[in-house]
């Protein structure tokens, strides 16, 4: 039977990520990296072809299961007629290889257990040779370039193309498995200290932890999204996943499933204000990096998303073979959205460059000079139609939040050159701002409906403009702001979530049910009312995304208010990001007297 994308638990090492579900099966891993073919579990649940499952033998009477403290240590606890057990899964900090290790420890009484090990490389088309090494101390399975050992005291055997195992474990004892990622064509990585790498990942996430600088209302939340957030880092750049998933459907059943293991542009202000807010000026200063790196080259080829190296072909392609998670489908690897022309991120990037200014992070030296590329180029292409922050597929339009990000980046480029006296062509810049501005306010602003609109000449709304007051663009107290916010709860609230698209309006290849809600557009709405100095409805919607996180913490991109289900890829960056940031918004706005929070262009 399926799991519900709630029902699972995210464990990593800053450079992979696998997904435990509830039962105790490890269903997604992606190995070596985030976006890398290897995984050898294709999706979630029933859904693919590979899974490594530990559980009871014995009906489990009830389950339970928290992360160790402010880490990504798993401890799931079974109950059975015959005793107690728990299972502690983790990966260690990245030392030769990859490790995942799961522990099967004795709790009282003793209970049967077994192990059903299916690896299947390539999003499961591909199955590997499994051998004993020459010395029987460990399984090999290896498939073209990819390698799996692994090591456990316990007797395996060969059954229907899967490794099985059944074994005992009694109160007081502990019975190992490490599953080690290598290259075929290297020696077998060798065993490590199972006990030894439990110490050393509790004190590494015990350190990390420790440095949060973050004191306000609902800590807990606020940590357990900072942890989410390290471990959807890849460290060795920097770079930060928007999900370590693929193709989980924002609506089940339906086709509108994407790879989210890439790294968007458009979040780069949010994380690294989360970042910098919470103490994490080394991580932001790596995003601030990994951004430099992956911008680079000329502006016209600038891209919204990028590899977790910076790679710019993310070629999408379908894979047949797999039925899609409860029947979604198609299953798609890599985003075409890559190609597309989004202008928001142009703002985007300019804007986390100010900020991090602002906030006085050290930045490259050659930071400014893409600065004045990025908006010399916006001169030329800021007033072409787009496919907007929501990457709609087919003929590009004049998205409103897409103008409004052109503006941002010229008033952050005029501020950043203002404060810091930085060489640039400031008049030419400071007129087309208000040229930018005029235009939005004369095309993008529908006097009868009294809001901004989803696109030039529509009525229809969408839920990024309640980002307007954020970046600075006009205040809440204008009363086209407020007349914004007020159409929005009208048309796309629904049961104290926020839809991002206008349910008014279905485009002609969108005939399937509306997507679920947009969580990261909930806690926007947050944000507005803390803007506007409504503290309590904005602590009412934070409550409402915050009551549906699953029992460790984690959210998903999306919910569905019938099925009352978190739907789309999962743990989603960008809505713990959001949750960060929206805490950290209500916690200033009490410490303050409820006066209004900061903008961004203020920070």
């Amino acid at each position: 039977m399926s799991c519900r994308i709630e029902d699972y638990a995210l464990i990593g090492d800053c450079e992979t990520a696998a997904l435990v579900s509830r039962r105790g099966s490890i269903d997604w891993l992606c190995w070596p990296a985030f976006d890398s073919d290897a995984c050898f579990a294709a999706l979630l649940g029933d859904h693919g072809n590979g899974r490594w499952l530990i559980e009871p033998c014995d009906e489990v009477r009830s389950n339970s299961r928290r992360y160790r403290g402010d880490s990504l240590i798993l401890e799931t606890r079974f109950e059975t007629g015959t005793g107690t057990v728990e299972l502690i899964d983790f990966m260690p900090p990245r030392g030769k290889a990859s490790d995942v290790v799961r522990l099967v420890r004795g709790v009282a009484g003793k209970v049967a257990m077994r192990m059903d090990l299916i690896i299947r490389f390539g999003f499961g088309v591909e199955i590997p040779w499994v051998r004993r090494s020459e010395d029987r101390s460990a399984l090999l399975a290896v498939c073209g370039p990819d390698m799996a050992v692994l090591h456990t005291p316990v007797e395996t055997r060969g059954e229907d193309m899967t490794t099985v195992a059944e074994f005992e474990v009694a109160a007081g004892e502990t019975v190992p498995f490490v599953l080690t990622y290598g290259a075929s064509h290297l020696p077998p990585p060798r065993p490590i200290d199972y006990e030894q790498a439990l110490r050393d990942t509790e004190a590494f996430w015990s350190d990390w932890s420790r440095r949060c600088t973050y004191k306000g209302d609902h800590r807990d939340l606020v940590m357990r999204s900072l942890v989410t957030l390290k471990a959807l880092t890849y460290g060795p750049t920097g770079g930060i996943v928007a999900a370590p998933t693929t193709s989980l459907p924002e609506k089940l059943g339906g086709w509108r499933n994407w790879d989210y293991r890439f790294c968007w542009l458009r979040d780069a202000t949010f994380t690294l204000l989360a970042l910098m807010n919470s103490g994490y000026t080394e991580e932001a200063l790596a995003w601030h990096n990994w951004l430099l790196r992956a911008a680079a080259g000329a502006p016209a080829h600038m891209q919204i998303m990028y590899g977790i190296m910076g790679q710019r072909r993310l070629t999408e392609w379908e894979a047949e073979w797999l039925p899609g998670y409860e029947g979604s489908q198609p299953v798609r690897i890599g985003n075409a959205a890559h190609a597309q022309l989004q202008l928001d991120v142009y703002g985007e990037l300019i804007d986390a460059f100010h900020q991090a200014r602002m906030t006085k992070l050290k930045l490259n030296d050659g930071t400014w000079a893409l600065e004045r590329a990025v908006v010399d180029h916006l001169t030329d292409v800021w007033d072409r139609p787009d496919h907007g922050i929501w990457e709609r597929r087919g003929d590009g339009r004049h998205y409103v939040f897409s103008k409004v990000m052109t503006w941002v980046a010229f008033d952050r480029a005029i501020k950043s050159a203002e404060r810091f006296n930085l060489e640039a062509p400031l008049e030419r810049w400071r007129r087309l701002r208000e040229t930018i501005h005029g235009d939005v306010c004369e095309k993008g602003y529908d006097a009868e409906t009294g809001s901004f609109v989803e696109a030039y000449g529509s009525q229809m709304l969408d839920a990024s403009l309640l980002l307007l007051p954020a970046v600075g663009f006009l205040p809440c107290s204008d009363p086209r702001i407020r007349g914004t916010i007020a159409a929005i709860e009208q048309h796309l609230l629904r049961d104290g979530f926020v839809l991002r698209h206008d349910p008014r309006e279905q485009s002609a290849q969108e005939q399937q049910p509306i997507e679920g809600a947009f969580l990261a557009c909930t806690l926007w709405l947050a944000d507005a009312h803390v803007l506007s100095g409504n503290i309590e409805k904005a602590e009412t919607l934070f409550q409402r995304v915050v009551d549906i996180a699953n029992d460790v913490g984690l959210l998903a991109e999306e919910y569905d208010i019938d099925a009352r289900r978190q739907t789309g890829n999962f743990p989603q960056a960008l809505t713990h990001i959001a949750l960060i940031n929206t805490a950290q918004n209500l916690s200033g706005a009490k410490k303050t007297c409820d006066k209004p929070a900061k903008q961004r262009s203020d920070a």
